[in-house]
């Protein structure tokens, strides 16, 4: 039997149940002070005046045929419905506890506790219709949306079926693709950032016309759910959410769950005062609610007043919900170690399973008779679905490698190869004027693209606009794109990367493409959470179901005089080990221009680096393309042509190395010079067809020599033609230090063409 579907609306009498009329003063007080916004001071001091009407005065509006308006509009049958989402909840996490007792699951962690404030906000909310991003406590929310018993044990089990992962994820890792519910990862607190990109992406739709009918979903007044829970309140990413959604007016439900404890850390020792809603009442347009999340109606007129409040586009709202913890944080955990038996016995008072079926029988609403019926029909639901998910297929082993990337669009086809014979045209331009170029005709053919990043608007105060010139960027790459394509689609981020690339996971979600720029290479790291655990992996995790799809532009490498340690770093090493991300690394004006409108074009995320000291080089400039002139990825570009030893290489090596190889043939010796142009993927093909001819190679790259990706391209010459070397797999790299800012301390520490050229000398010994 499925979950009931429970789409009622609102009553404007906020009359509260009769657990509510027990709430403390304190409390009535302290939400009443945290709900001004706007008109919403009615409603909590309606709220208020709900809480003091007497059990007498329940009785009399039931006994006057106003039962329905009593309990917010909400009839018999769907406040029975509450109890049975809240009590299958329950038992879903029952069943798969004793599942893993027999070592017939692997792992679980419940939403014990929750149930009430869960069931409340899924009766509030329109499934399929908003948007979910919820954390592993939210079975009930689920269960409210839709999602079957069937489909969480399947989950539990591994089996192929699993909506949320098909097999790939934890169980309670929540994603329901026609649910509206992305594909959520362990990681607490990073899709607080998804969510804001989700409610950003309709925000944008809304200020451009074109935009509304490519963003997936848009309605006009879809809210996002977001929730944690009150350890995650810590998370520096969940406080770059709220400090964008409250700037930006967006509507996204800030839910937290308070049970007290992140594993076995009580709230006081992780929140300054204990209490997070004191820590955030000062952002502007946050719609504060601080409710009882064990009173399912209390909860369920909470969240009426939330998506009321977003739907009208007011701003964000933020409900901070007091529930509990039954169970251990999971089963790997054992609260007893930690939680005196007097809390968890006070707690246990208080159960919301306990409470509100306490409260359908005071009130008349359901007989014990009836309830113990419901409670033998969920338990049978469960065991057949649980007999049903264990006989039920896992993925088949081969299937690990599918959805690592696109299958439908392949970046390295023919499809994005129109190289050859490319016409050109107009004065040579630089990296920075290609690069240029190139965004321009892309945000000209595809109405989603949308450019944000530190310092990459002309001016984020548009009245300046015909007075000044502009910033577009620190290297001015995307100068005058604000200009063009106006504010609502190139745009000024706060100093956040990790605002960046999390905020640009929710807009590819729905449907945007993200073209952001990080400011410096080096400064990515606070972003490398999100590109390592949320963007790169997002596919594969869902199994294709939720996908993200970006371009990370990001200024790289030395070679400036006085970059220094924090202004010079390459690291393509820490990212090329991360599958299902791309990287692009062009060494020329020409092949920046074709391999970025290829990224974008892309389906998968890809990591465009562009390295600063080649941003204006003569050398090597070019005439523009085509707005069609693509370069698929994993074609390496033929440098020079030699037959005595193969240099691989790429970035602002490639021109040292050019100049090495210039001087060798004066010695009698000549180069095949490769520029890989893309790293991952990269053209093996052509580097195996190179070492056959000369027997010599030698790899290069910016990176510090050891663990490098020089050494994965060495290590599989050596595996896989060995038999064609003549002499062993030569790297030259700098040295395992960070750059300094003395010049000449610099040029010791990055390589040179002299090193490579000393390199090649050694390797024509053999």
């Amino acid at each position: 039997m499925a979950t009931p579907t429970k789409k009622l609306s609102p009553a404007s009498n906020k009359t509260k149940s009769k657990k509510t009329v027990t709430a403390t003063k304190e409390i009535v007080a302290e939400k009443a002070k945290t709900t001004e916004a706007d008109g919403y001071m009615e409603a909590a001091k309606t709220h208020k005046t709900a809480k003091a009407e007497t059990p007498k005065a329940v009785k009399a509006a039931k006994s006057s045929g106003n039962g329905s308006a009593k309990y917010h509009g909400l009839d018999a049958k769907t406040l029975v419905g509450l109890y049975r989402t809240m009590y299958m909840s329950r038992r879903i996490d029952d069943k798969e506890i004793q599942l893993k007792g027999q070592n017939k699951i692997f792992f679980q962690i419940s939403g014990a506790g929750h149930e009430g404030v869960l069931a409340g906000a899924a009766l509030a909310m329109k499934p399929a219709y908003d948007w979910f991003f919820p954390y592993y406590r939210d079975r009930a929310l689920m269960l409210g949306l839709g999602m079957t018993a069937q489909e969480m044990l399947w989950s539990a089990v591994g089996a192929e079926k699993d909506p949320n992962s098909h097999g790939r994820q934890m169980p309670s890792h929540w994603g329901h693709k026609d649910l509206n519910v992305p594909s959520q990862s362990s990681c607490t607190g990073t899709q607080a950032l998804h969510a804001v990109g989700a409610a950003e992406a309709g925000y944008r739709a809304g200020l451009v016309k074109g935009m509304q009918d490519k963003v997936t979903g848009f309605k006009g007044d879809e809210v996002v759910y977001m929730s944690i829970g009150d350890g995650t309140t810590s998370e520096g990413e969940v406080w770059e959410a709220l400090n964008t959604a409250c700037n930006l007016k967006l509507p996204v439900i800030f839910v937290v769950e308070d049970n007290g404890y992140a594993i076995s850390t009580p709230v006081e020792v992780g929140t300054a005062g204990g209490d997070i809603s004191k820590l955030v009442s000062g952002f502007p347009n946050l719609y504060m609610q601080k409710i009882d999340g064990t009173d399912p109606l209390e909860s369920y007129a909470a969240f009426v007043r939330a998506v009321d409040y977003c739907r009208k586009r007011k701003g964000p709202s933020f409900v901070h919900a007091k529930v509990t913890r039954p169970y251990s944080h999971s089963l790997s955990d054992d609260e007893k170690l930690y939680r005196p038996a007097e809390e968890l016995q006070a707690d246990a008072a208080i159960d919301t399973i306990k409470t509100y079926a306490e409260f359908l029988m005071t009130e008349g609403i359901a007989s014990s008779e009836a309830l113990e019926k419901l409670r033998k029909e969920v338990d049978a639901e469960i065991n057949e679905a649980a007999d049903i998910a264990l006989v039920t297929p896992q993925p088949a082993p081969e299937t690990a490698l599918r959805n690592v990337f696109s299958p439908d669009i392949d970046p390295t086809s023919k499809e994005f190869d129109t190289e050859e014979g490319a016409e050109l045209s107009g004065t040579p331009g630089t990296m920075v004027d290609l690069i240029n170029r190139c965004m321009h005709e892309e945000m000209e053919r595809d109405e989603r693209i949308v450019v944000f990043g530190e310092d990459v608007a002309d001016v984020s105060r548009e009245v300046y606009l015909e007075t000044v010139k502009g910033k577009g960027g620190v290297f001015k790459v995307t100068a005058n794109l604000q200009r063009k394509f106006g504010s609502a689609r190139v745009f000024n981020s706060p100093l956040a990367e990790a605002n960046i690339i999390g905020r640009a996971v929710g807009m590819a979600i729905r449907n945007l493409k993200p073209v952001v720029e990080i400011q410096f290479f080096d400064y990515i790291f606070p972003a490398y959470h999100q590109i390592r655990n949320e963007v790169a992996v997002t596919r594969w995790r869902s199994d294709g179901d939720t996908t993200c799809p970006m371009v990370m532009r990001v200024p790289v490498g030395g070679y400036l005089k006085g970059g220094a340690v924090y202004h010079s770093q390459s690291g393509t090493t820490i990212f090329s080990h991360t599958p299902g991300l791309m990287i692009a690394y062009p060494s020329t004006a020409l092949d920046a221009n074709g391999l970025l409108r290829t990224a974008i074009r892309c389906d998968d995320p890809v990591l465009f680096l562009e390295h600063k000291h080649l941003y204006r080089q003569v050398y090597n400039k070019s005439q523009y393309p085509s707005s069609e002139f693509l370069i698929p990825f994993g074609k390496a570009r033929k440098v020079r042509e030699g037959i005595d030893v193969t240099i691989v290489t790429y970035g602002a090596l490639v021109e040292r190395s050019n100049q090495a190889a210039k001087r060798l043939e004066q010695q009698g010796i000549t180069v095949d010079l490769i520029d890989l142009r893309t790293l991952v993927p990269y053209d093996w093909e052509a580097i195996a067809e190179s070492v056959k001819k000369t027997s010599r190679v030698l790899v290069a790259h910016e990176d510090p020599l050891s663990w490098g990706y020089g050494a994965e391209i060495a290590a599989r010459i050596s595996d896989e033609l060995f038999e064609y070397l003549d002499a062993p797999v030569r790297r030259v790299g700098a040295t395992d230090t960070f750059v300094a800012y003395a010049p000449q301390v610099e040029d010791f520490i990055l390589p040179q063409s002299e090193d490579v050229e000393k390199a090649v000398l050694e390797l024509m010994k053999y």
